[in-house]
């Protein structure tokens, strides 16, 4: 039996996530531990798959140009093997342009063989005129422009033009059309950052120390973490830059009670637990019940042990440890998650405007649920991994003006070596195209 090729598998995968709204992620991993693929042809079908979800808009746009049967008329298969085809042609130089338009129509024949003609004079033709693919003009409608130019939802750019204006909207879209960073917390409880940098190295594993993060670590390469040195060992787990920052401005303190109210997958609580030493409790809740034996084989890796998990609903559901409140209390609410769009790009292409309103109401009543829980004194760091204001300072001030109890700490004067995050009201806004992070956002809020 013919083995299946990447471009094949690639299509398989995307078919489901077109047609099924699936999680590319998932079908990944499954094609990959089939073992069907070998060598570079692995790292192909990753390519592939998620070089298609983050530039959709921009393929699609390619279409429109070298078709005359625009995108959006084109039966669902055709399209997909387009897009296919014409991300090998223009976002992978090392694929020769004889082999992505020949390995492209083969397998058109097989799927779509009446459209074998259509694909191929696409194609090449594309090739051909690839240096005169028109744009919305930069200056007269910089939104256009971007969305088609970088691949991102039209709204969102909107959104990112107010924000940042024309010149960082950009930079901010490019930087979520390419492929994150994959970068892994060192478990200090187990060796030094430096330790493991020099094991990894000595292993021929190129990685860098996060600017930031006093234990993070940035591999310069995409490897198979489970097989990176010390894995096993629990030297390390995968956490962005962005979320070891948010937990570490909890500044949680040995010996404490702590919740992380919504905790799935665990990277936040397990840090917690770090810089606590292991001494103490965290308690780590979620209204996902089956996600709460990721946090615990987690923790089990690393060698936590003062971690308690429970299914709980941040914005209703009776807390565990109700006996005695908490001294302090991560929310890294759910939100819509723009910024990690280059970590899920099939997602993006799901949202809507109406996202961030309706997410909103739900951060405004998991702050109010968990507030009166929080001891006197005690800090509440609520985060996101959104750039909308309306689900990060707008529903801050929101709380603040209906809870005079609290107020919010200034980050500038806490942490004055990290100033540069901050925002002018003393809170943590990472951007992606400015810092090499995910796009987060944090307030640290203490009850007087």
């Amino acid at each position: 039996m013919n083995r299946p090729t990447p471009r094949r598998l690639a299509y398989d995968i995307l078919l489901r996530v077109d047609r099924d709204r699936a999680f590319a992620e998932p079908l990944i991993d499954h094609a990959l531990s089939r073992n069907l693929l070998q060598g570079a042809d692995r790292g192909l079908l990753t390519e592939l798959v998620y070089g298609v979800l983050r530039r959709r808009a921009t393929l699609d746009h390619l279409i429109d140009v070298f078709s005359s049967t625009k995108a959006a008329k084109l039966e669902r298969a055709v399209l997909l093997l387009l897009r296919l085809g014409l991300y090998q042609l223009f976002f992978l130089d090392r694929i020769p342009i004889s082999a992505a338009v020949n390995e492209t129509v083969n397998l058109v024949k097989v799927l779509a063989p009446r459209a074998t003609g259509l694909v191929n004079a696409i194609l090449r033709r594309a090739d051909r005129e690839r240096a005169t693919v028109p744009y919305p003009d930069r200056e007269v409608d910089p939104a256009g422009f971007i969305a088609l130019r970088y691949s991102q939802p039209r709204w969102i750019v909107e959104q990112w033009l107010g924000q940042l204006g024309p010149a960082e909207a950009e930079l901010l879209a490019a930087a979520m059309a390419e492929p994150a960073p994959l970068t892994v917390r060192v478990n200090t409880l187990r060796i030094s950052r430096d330790a493991l940098a020099a094991r990894w190295s000595a292993a021929g594993i190129d990685a860098e120390p996060t600017h930031f993060a006093p234990c993070g670590l940035r591999l310069r390469s995409r490897l198979a973490v489970p097989q990176l040195p010390g894995f096993q060992e629990g030297l390390f787990t995968v956490q962005d830059e962005s979320s070891q920052l948010a937990a570490l401005f909890l500044a949680p303190r040995p010996g404490e009670r702590v919740l992380d109210a919504c905790a799935a997958p665990g990277g936040k609580a397990t840090y917690l637990a770090q810089l606590m030493e292991n001494h103490g409790e965290v308690f780590a809740c979620d209204s996902a019940g089956q996600k709460l034996r990721l946090i615990e084989e987690t923790a089990d890796r690393l060698g936590i042990t003062i971690i308690h998990t429970a299914q709980a609903d941040a914005a209703s559901s009776p807390l565990p440890a109700a006996d005695a409140p908490f001294d302090r209390i991560l929310i890294d609410a759910p939100c819509s998650g723009l910024g990690v769009l280059r970590r899920n790009p099939d997602g993006k292409w799901w949202k809507s405007a109406a996202d961030a309103g309706q997410l909103a109401a739900t951060q405004r009543a998991i702050l109010n649920h968990l507030a009166p829980r929080l001891a006197p004194a005690g800090v509440l760091l609520y985060s996101t991994c959104s750039t909308t204001q309306e689900e990060n300072e707008a529903v801050i001030a929101d709380f603040l003006s209906q809870h005079g109890d609290f107020m919010l700490e200034n980050l500038h004067e806490l942490f004055p070596d990290f100033t540069e995050l901050f925002t002018a009201t003393g809170c943590f806004r990472s951007w992606p195209h400015r810092d090499g992070m995910d796009g987060f956002f944090a307030a640290r809020l203490r009850k007087r």
